[in-house]
């Protein structure tokens, strides 16, 4: 999903180019006034810039481009994992970031400095000439251009929103493709339907080029499938050429008649499961060209990190606000599917210490069905607080996400902030307890940038 960030405006206009040290985000601020809408789904004015450019798509290397709706970042974080425990140096291509813009672009394992990244974008910009161009579309340009410079074995190219008309599917050859679970999201972009937006999804589908995909619902899978079938892509499908079994003792995978045990992945929750056999899928899928085995794909589920995915907290002022024996975690997951794996989480949380109250803070989006997130909730934590996303213009009010959870059979007060509704919960405090703050990747980019 991408993120269009406000960014201040600079003091200075595009003469400071030619500065010594251009810093990205007064650029950023520029480039987000060249489009009137923060999303405006095309690929023509990327492709006339990248023509401009000399076509720096052409010259990265091999892709593994990931659509879906929920998913797609932890996957790759897996295979970054992966393919790196391999020996293989790695680009990735991500959205949105958390803290900073340069979290979106990995170099060779490495994430993209200041200089080159502002190097790049003032490429872009003077390129560009003024035209019209959505800040996604400008800084996957920025980031094709670097990509193009730096050599790697791999560039894991994740989409931004959709997949057909999404500025990262400009490459007209890529080495794999993947689409993880298809749900409803965005459908004021990508359609009211899950075959409306799997039909999206599915643009990213090449001919003849191997496709593997993630555990959907029938209806999407078909519309994947026929799409698949249309462009002669072959195709690997959840359920029917692979699976996943997690247990106490690690995860296995299944594929083609055979077996691989591996440890349980990183990432908490049980959803993580599907993720990380869908990573090892495409791991095996292109071993051809990017060796990798067992223990590489086994290395790479045990160390693959990935922010704000049921990510414990450890130090900050929040976690300071908990008493001894309580714990703070943090997920970005913010529609009905992301709703029902958090639950799921919660609910395993409870069985495995039914003693220790879990307790749920939920900001989101205007843009976001609230009840539907939150309806999996009922009954499951011991509170839940609702707050108002910081800064965020498009943020629902606290009273908002409590009436709709209300709605969903939830029973949230609405409090003035992440800080006070921590004061709250630890005014009847027990013993133990965990704080889970959830809902929307904007807040937690807000809570990582001051705990993180």
């Amino acid at each position: 999903m991408t993120r269009e960030t406000t960014i201040a405006a600079p003091s200075s206009g595009p003469s400071s180019a030619s500065t010594a040290s251009p810093q990205p985000d007064a650029i950023l601020a520029r480039l987000q006034t060249l489009h009137p809408k923060a999303i405006d789904l095309s690929l023509g004015r990327l492709q006339t810039l990248l023509d401009r450019l000399g076509n720096p798509e052409r010259s990265v290397p091999p892709v593994v481009h990931v659509a879906g709706t929920n998913g797609k970042g932890s996957t790759v974080a897996y295979l970054r994992a992966i393919f790196e425990a391999a020996g293989h140096r790695v680009h990735a291509y991500t959205s949105p970031h958390l803290v900073r813009f340069n979290e979106r672009i990995r170099l060779a394992g490495d994430l993209i400095d200041d200089t080159t990244f502002a190097t790049v974008l003032e490429e872009c910009e003077a390129a560009n000439e003024g035209a019209p161009i959505t800040l996604f579309e400008i800084t996957t340009a920025a980031g094709f251009l670097a990509f193009s410079r730096v050599p790697a074995d791999v560039l894991l190219l994740e989409v931004g929103l959709g997949g057909r008309f999404d500025a990262t599917n400009v490459i007209d050859r890529p080495l794999i493709t993947a689409i993880t679970p298809v749900s409803i999201d965005h459908v004021q972009f990508l359609g009211d339907t899950i075959e409306k937006i799997a039909f999206e999804k599915a643009g990213i589908i090449k001919p003849g080029v191997p496709l593997v995909v993630g555990r959907q619902q029938p209806s999407a899978l078909e519309v994947i499938a026929d799409r698949a079938g249309e462009l002669g892509a072959p195709m690997q499908v959840f359920g029917r050429d692979y699976a996943a079994r997690s247990g106490p003792d690690g995860l296995t995978v299944e594929i083609g008649g055979e077996t691989e045990a591996l440890p349980r992945p990183a990432l908490p929750g049980e959803h993580q499961a599907d993720n990380a056999a869908l990573a090892v899928a495409v791991a095996r899928a292109v071993a051809d060209t990017l060796p990798n085995t067992a223990a590489h794909r086994a290395e790479g589920l045990r160390t693959a990190s990935w922010p704000a995915r049921m990510q414990r907290l450890t130090r900050g002022p929040l976690v300071e606000m908990l008493p001894p024996g309580w714990s703070l975690w943090l997920d970005g997951g913010h529609n009905a599917d992301a709703g029902r794996a958090v639950a799921e989480e919660i609910a395993g949380w409870r069985r495995e210490r039914p003693d220790e109250p879990v307790h749920l803070i939920v900001g989101m989006l205007n843009t976001k069905a609230a009840d539907d997130y939150l309806r999996p909730f009922a009954g499951l934590p011991a509170s839940v607080s609702t707050v108002t996303i910081p800064g965020e213009t498009a943020s629902l009010s606290a009273e908002a996400v409590a009436a709709m959870a209300s709605t969903a059979g939830v029973a949230a007060e609405a409090r003035n902030g992440v800080a006070d509704a921590l004061a709250g919960i630890v005014e009847t405090a027990g013993a133990r307890g965990r704080v889970l703050i959830a809902g929307s990747l904007y807040l937690a980019g807000r809570i990582l940038a001051e705990n993180g």
